[in-house]
């Protein structure tokens, strides 16, 4: 039997890595910029009593509310005052689209300089998870990724992260999405970007998240993905933070001769300094590694390739790693397309063989072009 194989060149032409964010304005400050300590320097600043900043953070991460009006235990001119000093909008709703019975709502956002980013919240029976955006675009060029066809704009900053978090959360309190109030659960950096090349401002993130409220929202690390491409350096100093968040490689290629040309980073860090960096992550985390791979019909869904990967994996011990093979969302006419479901099946068993555990990543919001920067890039056109 001959196994038919394409390569990424077929398709187009490969962009360059940019690893620099490109210099533009900074968004104004914001409130959620702002740790503990600053936020009351800051409102000391304001000539305000200290304890305001307590008063701003319940009403902040607990509440889920910027609006002045809704801080009645301030003064009026206070709340005016300080609302406008550290509460400036920073994302506008352009466009939102929902699948699954409006449990899966894709969210456009427009911020002040007028870049483009977007937000997934997803509603399943047992649990709520957000995938959220890092940066406006993405400088990895990965050629399957509608994101990384765009390029890398900018940075985002740590407040316009967490509102992305803030907004998602307020619509599920107030039941917005079919099933009534709840509470956001997990949160993943899945969305446009690569969360490791804008580094602070993700930490920065993770760190207004798990603080107790009222100085964050209290939602555990163990619950927040951060996903990555493979800058190496980048996730040997995750390893070192002390936040116990889950580490995801985006490998979708376990030999470097073709994850060269999928992921362009790897002619920077090869796949074995990918999945030893992995490894380090779990020795010092104790947390389980996932290993996401996107399977592209007769690219890198080849029943060797499960075979590599799955001695690839054990060569680094046992019990470290959990791989989530990702059907590509299927492009009618293109080699970006999804792997026949027997061959899907085929690869999935070849990986469970060697005794990895193995989960199909659900793919919600297909009709809604469910993957982050199809509707930024729908935009442009």
């Amino acid at each position: 039997m001959t196994v038919r194989s394409v390569r990424p060149s077929a398709e187009s032409k490969p962009l360059p890595l940019v690893m620099s964010a490109p210099r533009r304005g900074k968004p104004p400050r914001h409130f959620a910029d702002l740790a503990p300590e600053e936020v009351r320097d800051a409102v000391v600043e304001l000539g305000e009593k200290p304890f305001r900043a307590k008063q701003l953070a319940t009403h902040y991460y607990a509440h889920l509310t910027r609006d002045p009006e809704a801080m009645t235990d301030l003064p009026k001119a206070t709340r005016d005052l300080l609302a406008e000093a550290l509460f400036p909008p920073l994302l506008t709703a352009a466009r939102r689209m929902e699948a699954d019975g409006g449990t899966t709502v894709k969210t456009l956002w427009h911020l002040f300089d007028g870049a483009k980013v977007e937000s997934v919240l997803m509603r399943y029976p047992q649990r709520t998870t957000l995938c959220v955006s890092s940066q406006a675009g993405c400088g990895m060029a990965c050629p399957f990724c509608a994101t990384g066809q765009l390029g890398l704009t900018r940075n985002l900053s740590v407040a316009e992260i967490v509102e992305q978090v803030r907004a998602a959360a307020r619509s599920l309190a107030d039941g917005e999405i079919p099933g009534g109030p709840a509470r956001l659960n997990n949160l993943v950096f899945m969305g446009m970007g690569e969360p490791l090349a804008n580094y602070k401002a993700v930490m920065g993130t993770v760190r207004r998240l798990v603080a107790p409220a009222p100085d964050g929202l209290g939602m555990s690390a163990r619950n927040i993905t951060v996903s990555t491409v493979g800058l190496v350096p980048a996730m040997r100093k995750l390893a070192d933070e002390g936040i116990p968040v889950t580490l995801a490689l985006s490998l979708h290629a376990p030999d470097d001769d073709l994850r060269g040309e999928l992921v362009p980073i790897n002619t920077r860090w090869s796949v074995d300094e990918a999945l030893d960096a992995a490894r380090h992550y779990f020795e010092v985390t104790g947390r389980r590694v996932s290993i996401e791979y996107a399977l592209i019909k007769d690219m890198n869904d080849h029943a060797w390739r499960a075979d590599l990967l799955g001695e690839k994996l054990n060569a680094r011990g046992r019990g470290w790693v959990h791989v989530n093979p990702i059907p590509l969302n299927p492009t009618p006419g293109s080699i970006w397309t999804a792997s026949d479901p027997a061959v899907e099946a085929e690869f999935v068993a070849r990986l469970r063989g060697h005794g990895i555990p193995t989960t199909i990543r659900d793919t919600r919001g297909s009709d809604i072009d469910g993957a982050c920067g199809q509707l930024a890039a729908e935009e442009d056109e």
